[in-house]
């Protein structure tokens, strides 16, 4: 399929988070605009993700009765981030982020609420909160997309129940309470009954949640507005006019086509996560080749935008975002990474060893600081194992990466080597090639404090960031427990990254810069190919997300106001 223009005032590459919202916004100003995506489906990683959208002293925190500021904010990012570099951007950020959000929500599908009881995560330091600076969708009937729901990129099915039922934050403590509670029950039963029903005209359940929600909102957005599509199409090049950027090139079977865009191209391409070259280049020995991400975040972006003369921004203290990830195959063949983020690493009678069968970290700190430490702890070897080791009774009540809870036969996992079963802890050592005496001292050592509900190896649940992550019905710590009963279970998790914070260098208009920090005219970057403003530090959830939208909408707005000005020009020019 070909567009029905040879000419737009913008062209957005990659229908992602950031990439649909400076569509949505440039074409709610009056813009014709078009979006172009290599594979077949929107969403990219977004609507894999939890859809978190982190924007500090937003509207609806005061609506919600929370109380933040923007110099609580700045207070707190000075600790998390406290390099100089983007410092522009971090306040462009802060001051804009609650605009961006007001302005889609009166504009737009968009809608988010506050997710009231979400801490920051270093909540220890000055200017943190407990929760309100986080925003996560509103739920979306996927059959208001008619048959474009067909081009929504599905949720991993690890996430979901059935085949195919999304379930929100809400829905877990209940659905982990069925049969003990009847008001959990009796919603459970609403759940699935409204599933079933959807299921008898769709592939998969139609009520969407999470990442899946924005990416379907941000669509519905595009889709009332009239902004064209091109699926499964690769750009080739950035069409040049002198020093601007007029465009881009496309590939159209066995011929190249040129489509121009009289405002500006905006490039939104989800990062280089896949791309091996970039990743040995810029990512630590230890890292490896894991990624959370969609595959199709391979530096299309960077690669463009380099033709054109735009700047790396390589200054951050870590080039990825980072998640520990389990790996294993699906019924199709196809390799599964399953994210450890909230699910079962806090949760108590759960520890973490590294290859000499030692605890290393503190199990319930952030994604990104578990992976850190597991970084450090690699020293460089690329391939160093990692284990989480559990018992029944953990793996019963809280479930093991994609093992959910309840699962009562488990020998598809283990015959896999995805999940290694001992009937001891030092048999399981053996299977796991770890020195048995070692693994039995570092369990009998935590189950010491945690039989009391401490860990003074590490104060595993001394903040209220991880308590919340933990189970508040296990007293008296909620990430604390002994591993005791047999049999004992080893999931290997590695260093995985959830995105990349290396980028373009772009300026407080999400212009992409050159080397010598001039912006190059016509071009626009936001997403993962925008360098990261927090520089690869990871302050909350949805510290991806929220400067996404923000920078999305930036770059809409400031291809309008060109536009504005460019009408305004010729209509005086005209009456001269």
């Amino acid at each position: 399929m070909m567009p029905a223009h040879e000419t737009y005032d913008v062209i957005v590459i990659g229908a992602g988070a950031g990439g649909m919202t400076a569509a949505a916004v440039a074409a709610a100003e009056g813009l014709r605009v078009l979006v172009i995506e290599k594979t077949a489906f929107v969403g990219g990683t977004t609507a894999w993700s939890g859809g978190m959208v982190w924007i500090p002293a937003n509207a609806k925190m005061k609506e919600a009765g929370l109380s933040d500021s923007i110099t609580d904010a700045v207070q707190y990012l000075s600790s998390t981030v406290p390099e100089p570099a983007n410092a522009g951007l971090r306040a462009a950020f802060l001051a804009r982020g609650p605009e961006a959000i007001a302005y889609l929500e009166a504009n737009t599908e968009v809608r988010l609420q506050p997710v009231k009881v979400y801490p920051d995560y270093y909540p220890e330091r000055l200017g943190a909160t407990s929760g309100g600076r986080v925003l996560e969708p509103v739920a979306f009937n996927g059959t208001r997309l008619g048959q474009a729901f067909a081009r929504l990129r599905a949720p991993l099915p690890e996430f979901t129940l059935f085949g195919g039922m999304m379930v929100n934050r809400l829905d877990i403590p209940h659905l982990r309470r069925i049969g003990k509670s009847l008001r959990s029950t009796l919603r459970a039963a609403r759940l699935v009954s409204q599933y079933a029903f959807q299921r008898l005209r769709s592939p998969r359940g139609t009520t969407l949640h999470l990442g899946n929600a924005l990416a379907a909102r941000l669509y519905a957005s595009l889709l009332a507005r009239q902004v064209e599509f091109l699926f499964s199409v690769d750009v080739e090049d950035l069409s040049m006019q002198g020093d601007r950027v007029g465009g881009v090139v496309i590939r159209h079977g066995s011929r190249d086509r040129s489509i121009a865009a009289r405002r500006g191209v905006v490039i939104a391409t989800g990062g280089f996560s896949h791309d091996a070259i970039l990743r040995k280049r810029f990512f630590p020995a230890a890292a490896g080749f894991v990624s959370a991400t969609n595959a199709s975040g391979t530096g299309d972006g960077l690669r463009l935008a380099a033709t054109a003369g735009a700047a790396l921004n390589t200054d951050a203290t870590s080039p990825a975002y980072w998640v520990p990830a389990s790996l294993f195959r699906r019924g199709d063949g196809s390799r599964g990474v399953f994210p450890h983020t909230v699910t079962d690493r806090a949760k108590p009678g759960v520890i973490a060893i590294n290859a000499a069968g030692r605890r290393f970290v503190n199990e319930a700190l952030s994604y990104h600081e578990f992976v850190l430490a597991m970084l450090r702890d690699g020293n460089g070897e690329p391939d160093r194992p990692f284990y989480l080791i559990c018992d029944r009774a953990f793996l019963w009540a809280y479930g093991l990466g994609r093992i959910k809870p309840y699962t009562r036969n488990v020998r598809r996992y283990v015959a896999s080597g995805e999940l290694v079963e001992a009937a001891d802890v030092a048999q399981l050592a053996a299977k796991v090639g770890i020195k048995p005496s070692v693994l039995t001292a570092t369990i009998a050592n935590y189950n010491e404090g945690a039989r009391e509900g401490r860990d003074p190896e590490f104060g595993r649940g001394s903040t209220v960031y991880q308590r919340h992550l933990g189970d508040a019905a296990h007293k008296p710590n909620p990430c604390v427990a002994p591993v005791v009963s047999a049999p004992f279970f080893a999931m290997r998790i590695h260093p995985a990254d959830l995105g990349t914070a290396i980028g373009m260098k772009v300026d407080a208009q999400a212009r992409v810069l050159r080397e010598d920090g001039t912006p190059i005219a016509g071009l626009y970057a936001c997403g993962n190919d925008m360098g990261s403003i927090m520089n690869g530090n990871y302050p909350g959830p949805g510290i991806t997300l929220g400067p996404a939208l923000t920078f999305g909408y930036i770059a809409g707005r400031h291809l309008a106001e060109k536009a504005a000005v460019a009408i305004g020009t010729a209509a005086a020019s005209s009456s001269v």
